[in-house]
């Protein structure tokens, strides 16, 4: 087997949490065909149980401690330079100098850099075939930070969106294949970075649909008489904060208005004070981290996602449909996701819109739109296919005339 440099920002696993999802699994098929050195963050403490599960995965590790009150402090110092606060937040001098070690050692060729941030450790590798999984366009979802707030937040946020798509376009011109988490993603880059359209791809998330089941048996942790609808996510993660608080302020008080049994349950890790203070609401519940999410999806009536800032692909909406739950979606919540509105899930353009259609389902359950949910997901979302793109692009021997990326199976 060759060796092969795998650099994330976050230790990959467990493999049932946010971006941790696709990192895993690329990590875990990775692993079935190369020798991996992993070197990546760990910024949550309850994360150091999970290293040795990680190791099994892999040969020469380096794990990092990441304090993030620590980083953004030192992050500041991008602010008297041409840098985006993001490089200087996931800068460490143990982790460059272990990149430089492991690679000689091995005679590393082929490396793989999980998000844009990670990129600066393999920046000065030359000789080596090195692929980036951006997953999302970061510096887009600072950009849409900045239209939301106020200033200074917006400027600062705002110089944060410039600084850092300059960086994700020096990334794309220097490594030799780029990809994102879906069409729509990768499609939105080629126009922002024309230069290297013909190197830029992309790989959609999976899902584990033998995880996420129906035909698994849960406690119901719900009150017997409560017709549920959860939103699911890290609670600490300003869209999630953003789109919980909307849908509790904005849309929720109709909907229990007019159906009373409805309940909201916001099911996720690290709740920030303002989303904590959503359950002072009549009907409006937070759980903070839960064991296993997939209880808090078995047993509620129907899922949200009304999410008004989003790239990507949102798991929680595949995880959901998985589950073979009706899934009401905003628009920014469905994009990069292939299924289809009525069919599969629910569409909603705006509040009025989120309000009937949650209450129509809670009222007049549609079972057909799980049903064919977990069908379109079962069909679309294996991990095993769409890491395929991977193999190909960490080939040491391309073709004569190689294809873009787009044209790849």
């Amino acid at each position: 087997m060759e060796h092969l440099l795998f650099l994330g920002h976050r230790i990959p696993y467990p493999p049932n949490k946010g971006d941790k999802i696709r990192s895993y699994h690329l990590l875990k098929h990775l692993a079935e065909r190369y020798h991996v050195h992993l070197g990546t963050f760990v910024d949550d403490p309850d994360d150091w149980q999970h290293v040795e599960r990680v190791k099994a995965y892999c040969g020469e590790t380096h794990f990092a401690d990441l304090n993030p009150r620590t980083a953004k402090v030192r992050s500041l110092g991008a602010l008297a330079g041409n840098r985006a606060l993001s490089i200087d937040y996931y800068r460490d001098t143990t982790l460059q100098a272990w990149v430089d070690q492991v690679t000689r050692r091995h005679d590393i060729r082929r490396v793989l850099v999980f998000s844009s941030a990670m990129a600066q450790y393999a920046m000065h590798l030359r000789d080596v075939r090195r692929v980036i999984d951006f997953v999302d366009i970061d510096s887009d979802k600072w950009r849409q930070y900045a239209e939301n707030k106020r200033w200074p937040m917006s400027w600062l946020y705002g110089r944060e969106a410039r600084q850092l798509l300059h960086y994700e376009q020096h990334v794309a011109r220097e490594f030799d294949a780029s990809l994102f988490v879906s069409q729509p993603e990768a499609d939105l880059f080629k126009r922002l970075a024309p230069a290297v359209r013909e190197k830029v791809g992309f790989f959609s998330n999976g899902v584990d649909t033998d995880y996420f089941a129906p035909a698994h048996q849960f406690d119901n942790p719900y009150t017997q008489d409560h017709d549920v609808m959860t939103f699911t996510g890290a609670m600490d993660y300003w869209p999630n904060i953003d789109a919980a608080q909307w849908f509790a302020n904005e849309i929720f008080p109709s909907i229990r208005q007019a159906h009373p049994a409805a309940h909201f349950y916001i099911v996720g890790a690290r709740p920030t004070a303002a989303v904590t203070a959503l359950a002072e609401m009549p009907g409006v519940h937070v759980t903070g981290t839960v064991p296993d999410v997939r209880p808090y999806l078995a047993h509620a009536k129907l899922t949200v996602a009304p999410l008004r800032i989003a790239r990507g692909i949102q798991n929680k909406v595949l995880e959901a449909m998985a589950m073979a739950k009706p899934v009401v979606v905003s628009a920014q919540a469905l994009e990069g996701i292939d299924a289809l509105p009525g069919r599969e899930l629910l569409l909603a353009e705006d509040a009025q819109a989120f309000a009937a259609k949650t209450i129509g389902q809670l009222k007049t359950p549609d079972g057909n739109i799980g049903f064919h949910a977990r069908e379109k997901v079962v069909a679309l979302y294996g991990w095993t296919s769409n890491l395929s793109r991977v193999d190909a692009l960490l080939d040491p021997a391309p073709a004569a005339s190689p294809k873009p990326l787009a044209a790849l199976p």
